[in-house]
């Protein structure tokens, strides 16, 4: 894939994606988890079975190929959302080329998925996924904030705890560990009281923005 800016190994970035036309693609739970399965699944280099096979024939393989490639990661997750028409992660690059063979793999893969599913061809995605780079801790934080409060912005929630399919219940503490996806050593330390005043205080200043200009790739550091 051409990127606007080159994906360096060891770096942070905001990946985002976004469905074409607007197309409600993650609109029930079915789909969702779908996603968070792929990207449980195509993080790690790991060679076995494709997963649309494992899913059918052996859905907790997926689970234990991700603990297998652990030690080889392609993209270390720090936080994610995933909203109707398009998803939201925080990627660290692993090896090289990392976050470009996830992407292609997740993005490919759950194309199939949705097509097959829906009796439909043709393309999903609107072009290719869009990359900024995370420069500091500080304003990966923020961006942790920005990604959560996403359903939120959008009125589809009242509360960021309350949407499924983002990571802020690993953040504050409501999930078992044994299902989180999210390897965010170094990048948050709040307690989890912190982190809900920390996200919380956010919610009215980034629904004004919203209605004044698009928040998709607004920069999260700037207070």
């Amino acid at each position: 894939m051409r990127r606007k800016i080159s994906l360096v190994t060891g770096e942070t970035y905001h990946i985002f994606s976004k469905s074409i036309a607007g197309f409600k693609i993650f609109g029930s739970d079915e789909n969702g988890l779908r996603l968070l399965n792929g990207i449980r699944f195509f993080r790690s280099r790991v060679p076995g079975q494709a997963l649309s096979w494992l899913l059918k024939n052996d859905p907790g393989r997926v689970a234990k190929v991700d603990r297998i490639g652990g030690g080889s990661r392609r993209v270390q997750l720090i936080a994610y959302c995933i909203m109707q028409t398009h998803f939201h992660l925080l990627l660290r690059q692993k090896t090289e080329d990392g976050i470009s063979v996830f992407m292609g793999q997740l993005l490919n893969s759950y194309t199939r998925y949705f097509n097959l599913k829906h009796k439909r061809k043709g393309p999903l995605w609107e072009g290719t996924f869009q990359s900024v780079h995370v420069e500091t801790d500080e304003q990966a934080l923020h961006l942790t904030r920005y990604i959560h409060l996403n359903p939120v912005t959008a009125y589809l929630v009242n509360a960021p705890g309350e949407w499924k399919f983002s990571s802020y219940s690993e953040y504050v503490g409501s999930l078992n560990p044994g299902e989180a996806l999210c390897e965010r050593e170094h990048f948050q330390n709040l307690p989890a009281d912190q982190y809900v005043k920390f996200v919380a205080d956010r919610i009215d200043h980034q629904r004004r923005l919203a209605q004044h200009k698009d928040l998709i790739l607004e920069d999260p550091s700037n207070p």
